[in-house]
């Protein structure tokens, strides 16, 4: 069974409201520290979390389970609780007829993904809310996702569905039962079916290429991304693209394709509505073709991703653009979604009020701007060159066709319609001013902004989003060579390790807020943590954090690894609640676990020389070969991995007496000028390092114990060239690359 390509936030739209906190007594909830769980706490509904409490209520009462999952920051949750949780007549009729569990997605992510299958499978969509009925043993019988409290034209209701169910349950048990498990049955056989027999001799090369394909016939031409709207980013459509660029053996032809698409795309996101001109940072997805008008909730792992595909592009092109979005993407994680400790927190919420005394949020409230009140900040003549270069219009700038029901009528959205320059030389005002100008209108603005009501924050840290943005953050203090990115990805990575990591058993908890959550981590957070904590070994190359990723390595392959197929599960075998144990095969808004899985363990062989490692990657890449062949676009950054286990290794060591040593920062700037996917740097500065790596580089094993000044050593195919010390020298070095 092909699981439906699912982004994120797919149940979430424009629809305006959300309703204050009321005064009902507190429920089961309050004693969690999810935040969405906690803004179920005071609902009517008798909720339960996920766990045994609840399954033994509904098997000692003999009632179906009402399952409803989603997540803080999601705007149709919030309105299917306002509309339907705060219901006394739908409270009711649960408490009578159904035990009600209510369940985070970020939290438990395997529970999710079992029902969300089930969903998919059943409905053909998905999204969140999901609302799913399930028998006393956990198995599902009927579900979909966001239910009106009522019948409206072509959707029923919750209280005709609850009441249907309940008649079921009491009439007709035998058949729902039967249903149930043949439903199971069916999803465990398709599951099975998903993933083929590896397929022996297919051709990596052949299915980059009909990836490529696929991407061009995709690409919008005009405004960037691929298809129509709604849309979204997908970072490792982008990944994948500059990848291929980058790759050596890439036809040029292909090679500028590839890299044209890509930098098309960043440049209209970047300024796109989607982009926040303002506080940095992406938004969800847009709800047009053209980047405008986004759903304006804010995730971590799009800020993750973003940045690291910005930062190479800048390194690609060359263009000071694409740096600056990367710097202000991670600034504002930075500014607005990193804990006192330096861990970082999870989302930012698309609703919120447009005034302090307002009574209901509206979605894009803090974001969006009547033409007024930018006159009124800037003043008439600068008001005039920001609008025309933000395309903003007296009477607002959002088009009906992306604003149907009317929610944004005489709003603007910031959009760089023209650049600074365009506009610098119809007002005949030199460029440099202009741009300060620009520049300070934009802090004049952020400054009113932050006197509205915030956005709700989802303050809960994710292991595996955490361990993306440690990447981006590392990252970034490579790519910008600025030591405060560097020290944010230092603190975050020392957070994990010291409250969600057990150095006993190698083992990772999900959560963090106001103490660990209890819930053992998944795949994803090994896996995304590995790939995070490997990039902060490139920007400070403390041996300390390869020794917790070898760690963190086993322990992912000790408890997901598939031994008879390959490929990495998403959860364990140790929760009896979780009723299919699946992998996942689509890079969505967040890369599989065997994608990043297989990146990891082609970086940890070309740093140890260990073909063990490579062999295990290649393992995890033939899993889904039928999957690769047959829709390359489905995991675009597991065929970047097929293509680097392809490209003949590349190593570059660098060697000093120490950290400080004279001529070493300038060799490091080098060797990070170019983006270079295949090339594995090692840097020996001190004893440890030394002692480290010798055992598995020959080359390290000989090094002078300290040299008179930093020599660069370029290996290909484990053959060295003549050592250089001139920044220029190892510039050219890395050209033939």
């Amino acid at each position: 069974m092909r699981r439906l390509a699912l982004a994120h936030g797919a149940g979430c739209g424009i629809l305006m409201g959300m309703s204050s906190p009321n005064s009902n007594p507190p429920n089961r909830l309050a004693r969690e520290k999810s935040p969405y769980l906690l803004q179920h706490a005071h609902n009517p509904v008798d909720w339960f979390p996920w766990g045994e409490e609840a399954f033994a209520k509904a098997r000692a009462e003999d009632k179906p389970i009402f399952l409803s999952v989603g997540y803080s920051t999601c705007h149709w949750c919030h309105v299917m609780e306002r509309e339907s949780f705060e219901s006394a007549a739908i409270a009711a009729f649960l408490a009578e007829h159904f035990v009600s569990i209510k369940v985070d997605r970020e939290e438990r992510p395997d529970v999710d993904q079992v029902y969300m299958t089930f969903i998919q499978a059943t409905t053909g969509h998905g999204g969140w809310p999901m609302s799913v009925w399930l028998t006393t043993d956990l198995r599902p019988v009927f579900g979909g996702t966001f239910f009106p409290p009522t019948d409206v034209p072509g959707r029923p209701g919750l209280i005709t569905v609850l009441r249907r169910i309940a008649e079921l349950w009491k009439t007709e048990r035998g058949q729902i039962e039967d249903k149930a498990l043949s439903l199971l049955t069916a999803l465990r056989d398709a599951e099975s079916e998903t993933l083929a027999e590896p397929d022996e001799v297919w051709n990596p090369a052949d299915a980059l290429r009909d990836g490529l394909a696929q991407y061009a016939r995709m690409f919008d031409a005009q405004e960037g991304g691929f298809g129509g709207a709604p849309k979204f980013p997908r970072p490792v459509n982008l990944q994948f693209l500059l990848a291929l660029a980058a790759t050596p053996g890439t036809p040029r032809a292909d090679a500028d394709l590839a890299r044209g698409m890509a930098l098309h795309t960043l440049i209209k996101m970047a300024r796109g509505g989607m982009h926040d001109h303002l506080g940095g940072g992406f938004h969800r997805y847009s709800v047009d073709a053209e980047w405008h008008v986004p759903h304006f909730e804010k995730m971590l792992y799009d800020q993750a991703q973003l940045a690291q595909v910005y930062l190479a592009a800048g390194q690609i092109s060359g263009e000071a653009e694409f740096a600056a979005v990367a710097r202000n993407t991670l600034a504002y994680v930075a500014h607005d979604l990193t804990s006192p400790e330096g861990a970082f927190y999870s989302a930012e919420d698309a609703d919120s009020l447009p005034r302090a005394d307002s009574k209901r949020k509206e979605e894009g409230a803090f974001y969006v701007w009547p033409y007024a009140e930018i006159l009124e900040v800037l003043g008439e003549d600068r008001a005039a060159e920001f609008c025309a270069v933000y395309g903003v219009e007296p009477k607002g700038n959002v088009s009906p066709m992306s604003d149907p029901h009317g929610e944004l009528e005489g709003m603007n959205v910031l959009i760089q319609r023209r650049t600074v320059a365009e506009v610098a030389r119809d007002v005949k005002r030199p460029q440099p001013h202009l741009e300060q100008r620009v520049h300070d209108d934009r802090a004049a603005l952020l400054a009113r902004r932050g006197l509205r009501p915030r956005p709700h924050l989802d303050d809960k840290i994710l292991a595996a989003w955490n361990g993306l943005m440690i990447g981006a953050f590392a990252r970034g203090a490579q790519v910008l060579g600025e030591p405060a990115l560097l020290r944010a990805a230092q603190r975050a990575a020392t957070f994990l390790r010291e409250h969600l990591f057990n150095p006993a058993t190698g083992e990772l908890q999900r959560s963090y807020r106001e103490g660990p959550s209890g819930i053992s981590g998944f795949a994803a957070d090994y896996a995304f943590l590995i790939s995070g904590v490997l990039d902060l070994y490139a920007a400070d190359f403390d041996v300390a954090w390869l020794r917790w990723v070898r760690q963190l390595q086993d322990t992912l392959d000790l408890h997901f690894w598939d031994q008879d197929r390959g490929g990495y599960f998403s959860s364990t075998d140790r929760d009896p609640a979780i009723l299919l144990r699946l992998k996942e095969d689509y890079d969505g808004a967040e890369p599989t676990p065997t994608s990043v899985a297989v990146h990891n363990l082609w970086r940890l062989g070309r740093l140890f020389h260990n073909d063990t490692m490579l062999a295990h990657a290649r393992h995890g890449v033939q899993a889904f070969s039928a999957r690769l062949e047959a829709q390359p676009f489905g995991m675009p950054l597991l065929l970047v991995g097929a293509a680097l286990l392809e490209a003949s290794p590349a190593h570059l060591i660098l060697h000093a007496a120490d950290r400080n040593q004279a001529g070493l920062a300038e060799l490091l700037v080098e060797a990070r000028r170019r983006f270079i996917p295949h090339l594995t740097v090692i840097q020996i500065a001190n004893a440890e390092s030394r002692d480290y790596f010798a055992r598995h580089h020959v080359v390290v094993e000989n090094l002078p114990e300290k040299p008179a000044q930093p020599t660069a050593y370029l290996c290909e195919n484990y053959a060295c060239r003549l050592p250089v010390t001139k920044p220029e020298e190892l510039r050219e070095l890395l050209l033939t690359l």
